[in-house]
């Protein structure tokens, strides 16, 4: 019976590591990719978008980003978001694009990357236990409406803690890759 409700957790837990990945794909570690501003927010047409949602977006090499608005109007707002960001880039506006310059990490931006990672990684473990906190108290309210015996409660609370604790290593192993990939780029 308990088991149900578990597995209820899995896929909001696999979100949220997915959702922790794509964030990742945002913090500047040296290298030119569209992942690394694709989901900046940009004010546009009196409402707030997403950049992917306003510009083609490329790498033209490792240090080089292109980004061509599909409407030249809005090239102003894109550089204003640009600069606002955390990312610490000065966009480089042409006629119809805005090339942005990926300088090589200095030390002190190397820290600050680790930082902001780790705050991630926290936001990320504090959602996970926010749904085992949820799926917990389902269990204890079953039990109180004798829909489960108090053994098969605490066997559902090993359950639910082992698959919290699969996916906080999998948000460490993940953390981990990208740290080693901020210290060595």
């Amino acid at each position: 019976m308990y088991k149900k409700i578990i597995n209820k957790i899995k896929p909001k837990l696999e979100k949220t590591v997915e959702y922790f990945k794509s964030e990742l794909t945002g913090l500047q570690i040296g290298r030119a990719t569209p992942g690394l501003i694709e989901n900046l927010e940009v004010e546009a047409y009196n409402q707030k978008m997403i950049l992917r949602d306003l510009a083609s977006i490329q790498s033209q090499d490792s240090r080089m980003i292109i980004i061509r608005p599909w409407d030249k109007a809005i090239i102003k707002n894109i550089e204003s978001a640009v600069r606002k960001s955390s990312l610490g880039l000065s966009p480089i506006v042409d006629e119809d694009f805005i090339r942005l310059m990926i300088p090589p990490l200095s030390e002190e931006r190397r820290k600050e990357i680790a930082k902001i990672l780790n705050e991630k990684v926290e936001e990320c473990k504090i959602s996970i236990r926010r749904n085992r906190e949820e799926i917990w108290r389902e269990i204890q309210d079953m039990e109180q409406a004798k829909e489960l015996t108090e053994d098969d409660k605490f066997k559902a609370k090993d359950e639910l803690q082992k698959m919290v604790d699969e996916f906080n290593k999998k948000v460490d192993d993940i953390k981990k890759k990208k740290e080693e990939e901020i210290m060595t780029v």
